[in-house]
């Protein structure tokens, strides 16, 4: 059903109500107008359903729109310690014209699962700056390898990052590295 669908038939239901446009403060009916029109509404939408999930969509909508003007705030009020915080790890190309920030817990599934898709990502497209952040939401289970994570990263050839010792994958970023309390 168009908005437009829907405002005539509004307007129709106020008609067939016997409530003039004019007429419609809510605060100034008494019981028995309220009553009246309340049981009009009701009745209208008892035969037309399709305008609540009409009105269900068009508010989704609009929470989106807002949610995406506060991303879009949260992110420039926060650019210069997502982007430039000296000391999160940065590899494809830094001075790549698109910048990926790659929030990740290594204890997270979605993480590891991630992870061939953006290195993959970053070897099809040569331009793309890459951060990891190390967000640590499932716990402190691995906090004590994280430092070791950090060094294994500075001390290895940052092209390589993932293949880690013997290719086990224990500096790439995104899988579980709580083993890694054996790297030398």
């Amino acid at each position: 059903m168009s908005k437009t669908r829907l405002a005539t038939s509004f307007a129709a239901l106020l008609l067939a109500s016997g409530v003039q446009a004019a007429d419609l403060d809510l605060n100034n009916m008494s019981d028995a107008e309220r009553a009246a029109f309340g049981a009009q509404v009701r009745a209208y939408l008892l035969e037309n359903p399709e305008v609540i999930m009409e009105a269900v969509q068009v508010l989704e909508e609009r929470q989106a729109a807002e949610q995406a003007q506060g991303d879009v705030a949260l992110i420039e009020n926060n650019a210069d310690a997502i982007f430039n915080d000296g000391y999160s790890w940065v590899g494809g190309n830094p001075e790549g014209d698109v910048t990926i920030v790659e929030f990740f817990d290594y204890r997270c599934g979605f993480c590891r699962r991630a992870h061939p898709e953006v290195t993959q990502l970053l070897e099809l497209d040569g331009n793309i700056r890459y951060i990891a952040k190390e967000f640590p939401i499932l716990g402190e289970g691995c906090s004590h390898v994280e430092p070791g994570a950090i060094a294994g990263l500075i001390r290895a050839d940052r092209s390589k990052v993932g293949e880690g010792r013997g290719g086990h994958g224990m500096i790439s970023l995104g899988v579980p590295v709580c083993w890694a309390r054996d790297y030398h």
